[in-house]
């Protein structure tokens, strides 16, 4: 199998996803993507776009909604099945699991550049990332399997490269 992977994937996942397919002696090289992260280049028609946990998966859907869903209909004029792998870990193993996540408000940091007397400085910055309510991301995910022919697959960051090639194998999408 020889895997086309996103040029846009963030560089420390994609090293640790690569060590992965190392392990498993998989082919890929790296080249922008029209949808998603992954595909086979034995079947084009099938996409991987990666989510490091639910936290991204639900910023995706909620915050950057119109942006995701232009990608889901772009992939679905395009006869392109797209299938969500989220690696949020042991605790969700299926959709049915979302119904029951929970996450209260918390505060975060992040980094961010400013301009300081003239130099970009790296910053960091306090957010307050908002409540993620499980039974209302069920519901929505749910919508968009229907809506946009969209699968989603949970795993654990240590079995994600397993979990691409698996997908991208599975004729039957």
């Amino acid at each position: 199998m020889n895997i086309q992977v996103d040029s846009r994937e963030h560089e420390s996942e994609w090293k640790r996803i690569k060590k992965q397919f190392d392990k498993l002696k998989v082919s890929y090289f790296r080249s922008k993507l029209y949808v998603g992260d992954y595909q086979s280049l034995d079947n084009p028609r099938l996409v991987i776009d990666r989510k490091k946990d639910l936290q991204e998966l639900y910023g995706n859907i909620c915050q950057q909604h119109e942006r995701f869903k232009a990608e889901l209909i772009r992939a679905m004029e395009n006869n392109i099945k797209i299938v969500i792998l989220c690696e949020h870990g042991e605790d969700v193993k299926c959709l049915e699991d979302v119904y029951f996540f929970y996450q209260e408000p918390m505060e975060r940091w992040h980094f961010v550049y400013q301009e300081i007397a003239g130099h970009k400085v790296k910053v960091k910055e306090k957010y307050m990332q908002k409540e993620i309510d499980g039974k209302k991301m069920y519901k929505t995910f749910y919508t968009m399997q229907e809506r946009y022919n969209v699968d989603f697959v949970f795993c654990t960051k240590s079995e994600t490269g397993k979990k691409i090639v698996e997908i991208l194998s599975n004729d039957n999408r």
